[in-house]
Order: structure tokens, then C-alpha cells, then sequence
């Protein structure tokens, strides 16, 4: 008999594997911090998450060379592991864990990879409310659900997210509830839109490729918890006898060509939202977390 493992449905890891790599993760994330250097967790570290801490950490070492000398070790506790069982790969797992920064909220993160001789590397980290965090389904043996990109039986696919989401922030529409992250964002982005001497524009567009890709977990009431990227572009561009503003130094340290009259600047975000299930009475998408980053500008 032929046994098919990448058609076998495994848990994507154990507990105790995932707790190694959450403390390497966790090491590798701190020495890096505390050296400005990138190359220190970059094997720890993809997706857009990977781009938002590369980036962090590239404008801080040019400014900073000498390193973080105001670094405070990040400390994660209290952590707890949702593992799916899935087929083949990629495979992956979520942690749940208070951070003593931002201590109000929780750390959620998504380890990820593709091969058993690959790190797990962290491709998405945003920070939620205790309260906001559902309960997943899980088997008499403890482990999660993950749930199909392409599933028909959520509000959205999560393989749409991105799209849908990006659609919304330049829309409007009502695919989404109302929050900081949804209506809040547009509203305040309109109001910045037009301010004297100075012209913004904003452009959103989806990432969903590769280690980018969406990744969901069944809850408890059918729904989906889904983790999505996003990538966002903001343009400010001065009137004639006007300057676009001093942008600071880490902007600047990642920014190329002359800032004359405008300033275009590349975000790489990522989400976490509750995606109910078809058929919920008047459910829409919720946003409960983004951690967004500048990866790249352009002056002209």
C-alpha cells in the first residue's frame, strides 16, 4: 500500500516543538531589536511581518549604528498554542501569548513554514483585545481545524480578504463592521487627504502570494479567524512654493531620490478578522488587529 503523506492529515506540529520555536523566535527577535540588525532573526521572520521588522530594523541601524541602546527585552508569557491538523504544506500554528509591552493586549502570532528542514518563521504579528479572541473548534485531541482558502461556507473566502479588504478602504461598502481599522481609517484618511499646500493620496492593493497567503482557523460558531496581508501605498505631493513635510529620520533612512515635491511611501500590513459564517444574520468582515510597517519610499 502506497501511503500519500503530503494527502494525510497530520497536526502541523506538536507542543512542545512549538514552544522551541516560539522561544527562538522570541531570542533571535531580541537580539535583533537590541543590535539593529536584521540579520539576526531574519531566519525567524516572512511574510509580511518579515518585510514590517526588516524594515523597522534597516532604518534604525542606519540612524542608529551602535545599536538600541534604550532596548528592553520583549517578554512573552502565559503563552498558549492553537495547532490545526491539515494536509501537506505549508504547515503552521498559532500562538496566543501577553507581552510585557502593550501589556493590554495579546501577541498573536502565526508560525509558518514549508519543509521539515525550514525554521518556523513568524509571517504574520498583530496585537488584540484578551476579549476579542474566539474559541476554536477543536478534536477530542486538542488540535484546531484549518480552514480551506478557498471555503464557500464563511462570509468571504479567506483567499479574498486581501482583495476585499483593500476594495473596502478605497470604496467604502458595507463588507466590513464598523472600527478603528475599518470606517475609523477611512474617515481619517479623508480628513489628511486635503490639507493647505498639501495633496495626499492613498492606494491599496492585495498581497496574497506565497508566504503572504491568507491562513484561517475554524471557531467554535462556525465562523473563521483569518490572517491576511495587505500592502498600501501613501503619496503626498506639495503645492507649487510649498514643501512636503520633514517625513523624520527613519523614513528618510529608507527612502530614495530627492524629496522635492512629493513623497510616495510603500506600507506592508497585516491583519487578523473574524469572518462569521454564511448566513449569519447581518454578519460582516471585523478587523481586530493590524500591525502595519513603511518598507520603502521614492522622492521626486
Amino acid at each position: 500500500m502506497v501511503v500519500h503523506g503530503e494527502r494525510e492529515v497530520l497536526p502541523a506540529t506538536t507542543q512542545g516543538e512549538a514552544a522551541k520555536a516560539f522561544q527562538q523566535f522570541t531570542t533571535a527577535y531580541n537580539a535583533a531589536d537590541k543590535a539593529y540588525d536584521a540579520s539576526l532573526d531574519a531566519d525567524f521572520a516572512t511574510g509580511a511581518f518579515g518585510d514590517i521588522d526588516a524594515a523597522r530594523l534597516k532604518a534604525r541601524h542606519t540612524n542608529y549604528p551602535q545599536g538600541n541602546k534604550a532596548h528592553t527585552p520583549l517578554v512573552l508569557s502565559d503563552a498558549k498554542y492553537t495547532i490545526p491538523k491539515k494536509a501537506g504544506w505549508p504547515r503552521w500554528f498559532v500562538v496566543d501569548a501577553k507581552g510585557n509591552k502593550a501589556s493590554k493586549l495579546r501577541w498573536l502570532m502565526v508560525f509558518l513554514r514549508h519543509d521539515e528542514r525550514e525554521p518556523w518563521q513568524v509571517a504574520y504579528l498583530t496585537l488584540v483585545k484578551p476579549a476579542s479572541l474566539p474559541r476554536f473548534k477543536k478534536d477530542a485531541d486538542g488540535f484546531a481545524q484549518a480552514v480551506d482558502p478557498a471555503s464557500a461556507d464563511l462570509v468571504a473566502a479567506p483567499k479574498d480578504l486581501s482583495r476585499r479588504y483593500t476594495t473596502y478602504l478605497q470604496n467604502g461598502g458595507t463588507d466590513f463592521a464598523n472600527g478603528v481599522h475599518t470606517s475609523v481609517w477611512r474617515a481619517n484618511r479623508k480628513k489628511q487627504s486635503r490639507r493647505p499646500g498639501l495633496a495626499t493620496q492613498y492606494i491599496d492593493s492585495p498581497l496574497s502570494g506565497g508566504d503572504y497567503a491568507p491562513l484561517a482557523l475554524r471557531t467554535e460558531d462556525g465562523g473563521a479567524l483569518v490572517f491576511f496581508a495587505s500592502r498600501h501605498y501613501q503619496k503626498q505631493t506639495a503645492a507649487a512654493g510649498a514643501s512636503v513635510p520633514n517625513p523624520g529620520r527613519d523614513v528618510l533612512a529608507l527612502t530614495t531620490g530627492e524629496i522635492k515635491q512629493s513623497l510616495m511611501m510603500e506600507f506592508v500590513s497585516n491583519e487578523v478578522a473574524l469572518d462569521p459564517g454564511k448566513g449569519s444574520a447581518g454578519a460582516r468582515l471585523t478587523v481586530l488587529g493590524r500591525t502595519q510597517g513603511m518598507t520603502s519610499a521614492q522622492g521626486s
